[in-house]
């Protein structure tokens, strides 16, 4: 794959870097926006640190939410471009628009160092589009802009889309240090992975993670599974579970997996208590019970499970600190509430103190790290890309890698 000491010297040229900007943002009572957790941000300073230390004249691209091809205010990146200049500690341009006038006399306008952001890619329709011709038109207005191109945004190189696909196509084309950093910590979870290799996974749907335990099950040693998929999993056992997200249409699979362990000496552990619920709600009545007599709780089969149990979450721990390799991918509860918090963090605190190598899948994982207090340092990596990690762990190919190759 081609890195950025590919492209050769930069100075003076203007380098488009497809970041991967999609910050959680909450909105107060005013309408003023403020970004929730700006990781992703975070994760782009090395490479525009490096751009602008070389003189290159920088201009980031990104999508936020899912805007549907048209200017929406509610998903505008002006309130990331505020929060990167404090981070940057440097100014940080930004223009309301992807492509046009606008956008091209900003460009123009970059001197040695400087960074510009442009507005949400998905504010176009060509960026998403299915089909190629408008997909490449829009990143040829893209390529126009610039002289290089710099892919950084790992949490999308599985889509097909203008900037992470087709300009790569039109434009001396590399990866950035974040997406050159996520591959190596993917390639050493599937093919170098030091013994004995532990993977928790945890999350709402058994659907969801179903490319993940089969490619993953031929390389790992433990199997530790929590989360909202855990219930189709005790289902596949034969036990009922109350009101319990549950996949009746994956029992089958999931059978599959349990006696594929069983034959490959995988070990795979599930919960031996769950916290179960009266309701969906962060003040809803909750007792422990045994995960094989979840309709015991006083809610009947009216019950739902919201989290592992404290039983559970000390074995769950115990297995990974008895870990050389961790990867984490998805959340154990609804760890926004605090009363079903408690399994995904103690997961987080085991791999914090493990002495192996331990890896956060992205997505709701980052988000549930954060949340809950733990400093990014304290892991061995936390992905950027949840979508892109999985995918990457299923075995598939990603569109935004092949094209660097």
């Amino acid at each position: 794959m081609r890195t950025l000491d590919s492209l050769g010297p930069l100075g003076s040229k203007t380098v488009i870097v497809r970041c991967d900007l999609n910050v959680p943002l909450a909105t107060d009572e005013n309408g003023a926006k403020s970004i929730t957790d700006d990781g992703r941000i975070r994760a782009s300073l090395t490479t525009i640190r490096e751009l602008r230390e070389a003189g290159a004249r920088i201009v980031l691209i990104s999508h936020l939410g899912r805007p549907e091809g048209a200017p929406d205010e509610r998903f505008s990146l002006r309130p990331v471009a505020a929060r990167m200049a404090e981070l940057l500690g440097a100014p940080v341009g930004f223009v309301d628009e992807t492509v046009g006038e606008a956008a091209a006399a900003a460009v123009a306008a970059l001197s040695d160092g400087d960074v510009l952001l442009l507005e949400n890619l998905r504010f176009n329709p060509g960026e998403t589009s299915k089909d190629d011709a408008a997909r490449g038109a829009f990143a040829a207005q893209l390529a126009a802009l610039g002289d290089a191109f710099v892919s950084d945004g790992f949490g999308v190189v599985h889509r097909k889309q203008a900037s992470v696909y087709d300009l790569a196509k039109l434009l001396p084309s590399a990866a950035g240090r974040l997406v050159a950093a996520e591959l190596e910590v993917l390639e050493r979870l599937t093919e170098k992975a030091d013994r004995p290799y532990a993977v928790v996974l945890g999350g709402s749907k058994v659907s969801d993670k179903l490319g993940v335990i089969a490619h993953l099950i031929e390389r790992v040693d433990t199997l530790l599974v929590g989360g909202g998929m855990v219930f189709t999993f005790l289902a596949a056992q034969g036990h009922a579970v109350g009101a319990s997200l549950l996949e009746e249409d994956q029992l089958d699979t999931v059978r599959g997996y349990l006696e594929q362990a069983v034959s490959r000496g995988v070990r795979i552990v599930l919960p031996t208590d769950i916290v179960v619920a009266e309701s969906f709600a962060a003040d809803a009545a909750h007792e422990v019970v045994p995960a094989d007599a979840i309709e015991s709780s006083s809610f009947g089969a009216a019950g739902l499970g919201l989290d592992i149990g404290p039983d559970s979450a000390a074995a769950f721990a115990a297995a990974i600190n008895d870990s050389a390799t961790v990867f984490w991918n998805g959340p154990m509860g609804v760890f926004e509430m605090a009363a079903f918090a408690e399994g995904t963090r103690t997961v987080a605190q085991a791999l914090t103190d493990t002495e192996g190598f331990t890896v956060v899948g992205g997505g709701d994982s980052a988000a549930a790290v954060r949340a809950l207090g733990f400093a990014d340092d304290a892991f061995g990596h936390i992905s950027t890309g949840g979508g892109a990690s999985l995918e990457f762990l299923e075995g598939k190919s990603l569109p935004g890698l092949e094209v660097l190759a």
